[in-house]
């Protein structure tokens, strides 16, 4: 009897057995770990989670984030942020729960990512736990670290502060600094019950400090006159206006109140009558607050709707920025809801009583205007790479909206350069950037929200920026100066 016939078949159907397990194998720890790593009943998500190294964050190819072992069970590994303070409203902390890019991409970090596995199922196949993914940022490291000493050095002690810088071109975000931060390092993985003290201090935070919360992407402030921007981009659109079009600057009596709206200074172009332009570049109150008086709160809403207002916007997956709102309706002191208005509309339409912003927000508007009018969704990681360098995810540039046409982001950019070279910020003339301050009341006893929003270079410019400080003073003085010197360092690579 010949045997070889048998053998073989017994051969093939172990070798389909061996396939089929692999196959399985591959499905379960591929395709289906993310769902059996989430469910709610798998113990083993929270036992190993400090086991396996970490993938490392990068930018402008330096390492700010890696894991390192800690000599112990556990954790195994510990978590270490280069400078943490001053990338930590880009990276976040991880201690078993995660913030921003941290949390964004944990599954990938973490080597938990069906993407990883699908690529390196031979490992999973085997025992070999998949290591975690690189991330390389968008962020200029000596930007954001200039910024963050400039927001120090300017914002008043127990105040805050925040610098967001835009790729106009692509939605990169280049800066996203504030003052004060937090130290990532101090409630890592390997500080223990200490860290865990310590992040509950930072989420209580002390006055109007709330370190986790950062100033940059995640807090809302009265943006002030730079706000004029977004009045008088609606006003192009929605009332058919242009930067030569001749408008009232003379005093203006609010309708309800029959108060005065006053300007910072009733001569010049403030003094009766001017172009849009010459309003602008002096920041005339009167004249703004006409405008929103025209367009009517629902108007003016819409307008800054076009520019992310009213909108939480992602930076990344689970990354959303704080709401920016040029709110129809509010909630006043008492609970109840109500409707915004006439005063309260002119007063909006300068950027105070209830507008809010976030500086990624503002930074949005003028990013706006250097791409000729098309707005590109904001975004921090640029590539995610396996540990054999294979790459995993690349960033691919998206357009959020076009608020406003090529023409008008044109006239706009010519609005800015006339702010600095006759108007509020002549302070910043040979600064190579071109802009429009704001100088935002914030109640008795508080400090203005002092911004500066703008462009650079001046000529040709390729970035749109947001600076904002707490402090006495004026925004050409107390965020001009900072954006010049932030400008500086991204305009040297």
């Amino acid at each position: 009897m010949n045997m070889d016939k048998p053998i073989r078949w017994v051969a093939v159907f172990a070798l389909l057995l061996f396939f089929g397990l692999m196959a399985q194998v591959n499905y379960v720890q591929g395709s289906e770990a993310e769902s059996l790593r989430t469910d709610p009943h798998n113990a083993r998500q929270y036992q190993d989670v400090f086991n396996s190294p970490r993938g490392q964050i990068s930018a402008g190819g330096e390492v700010l984030v890696t894991s390192t072992p800690t000599g112990k069970d556990n954790p195994k590994y510990g978590r270490t942020y280069k400078d943490g303070p001053i990338f930590a409203p880009i990276t976040g902390y991880f201690n078993g729960n995660a913030t921003q890019v941290e949390r964004a991409y944990n599954s990938l970090l973490g080597g938990k990512d069906k993407r990883i596995a699908n690529q390196h199922w031979f490992d999973t196949f085997i025992g070999k736990k998949p290591e975690g993914a690189n991330l390389e940022l968008t962020i200029n490291p000596q930007a954001q670290r200039t910024a963050y000493a400039q927001l120090k050095a300017q914002t008043a002690p127990g105040r805050r502060g925040g610098a967001v810088v835009i790729d106009a071109k692509t939605g990169a975000v280049q800066v996203a600094a504030s003052w004060p931060s937090f130290d990532p390092n101090e409630v890592a993985p390997q500080t223990g019950d200490k860290g865990v003290k310590r992040l509950e201090q930072l989420d209580k935070g002390s006055g109007v400090i709330r370190p986790l919360n950062d100033n940059a992407l995640s807090q809302t402030f009265p943006p002030g006159s730079t706000f004029k921007t977004v009045t008088a981009t609606a006003a192009m659109n929605q009332l058919g206006m242009n930067d030569q079009t001749v408008v009232d600057t003379s005093p203006l009596t609010l309708p309800e109140s029959g108060t005065n709206l006053p300007n910072d200074s009733d001569s010049g172009s403030c003094g009766g009558r001017a172009p849009l332009k010459g309003a602008y570049a002096e920041s005339c109150n009167t004249s703004f607050g006409r405008l929103a008086l025209q367009l009517g709160i629902e108007r003016l809403n819409r307008g800054a709707a076009e520019y992310g207002f009213g909108k939480s916007v992602k930076l990344e997956p689970m990354m959303p920025a704080a709401e920016s709102d040029v709110p129809v309706n509010y909630t006043d002191a008492d609970g109840k809801q109500q409707h915004t208005g006439q005063d309260a509309t002119a007063r909006s339409g300068i950027g105070q009583e209830n507008v809010r912003a976030t500086p990624l927000q503002m930074a949005m508007v003028a990013a706006a205007i250097v791409n000729h009018g098309k707005l590109m969704n904001p975004y921090v990681v640029n590539t995610v790479r396996a540990k054999d360098q294979s790459e995993l995810y690349a960033a691919s540039p998206k357009e959020f909206s076009q608020p406003l046409s090529s023409d008008q982001a044109s006239q706009f950019e010519d609005m800015m350069r006339a702010v600095v070279q006759a108007g509020t910020a002549k302070n910043l003339q040979g600064s190579n950037i071109a802009g429009k301050t704001g100088t935002a009341e914030q109640g008795p006893g508080i400090p203005n929200a002092r911004w500066f929003v703008g462009f650079a270079p001046a000529d040709n410019p390729r970035y749109g920026f947001a600076v904002m400080t707490e402090g006495s003073g004026f925004g050409a003085t107390g965020a001009g100066p900072i954006a010049a010197a932030i400008m500086r360092q991204v305009l040297k690579k």
